[in-house]
């Protein structure tokens, strides 16, 4: 039995000025790893894919959260 290997994607925000960034790996069944980008021999968090679905939908963008008042 072949065990699949994680296809790490780095955010779309992600800089290469080293930036606060995290690689997601979501081809693997029934689990989300997320990691450090700039350590990425580091720890690795494991989410169910439900988890990682209600953790994302629950975000508030960025533009939302820094907009001027």
């Amino acid at each position: 039995m072949t065990t699949a290997e994680p296809a790490w994607r780095t955010s779309s925000r992600s800089t290469d000025s080293g930036g606060n960034c995290v690689e997601v790996a979501g081809n693997l069944p029934g689990v989300v790893l997320v990691r450090d980008s700039k350590d990425r021999s580091g720890p690795t968090l494991t989410f169910t894919s439900d988890a990682w679905r209600a953790f994302v939908s629950a975000g508030t963008p960025i533009s939302e959260t820094f907009r001027s008042r």
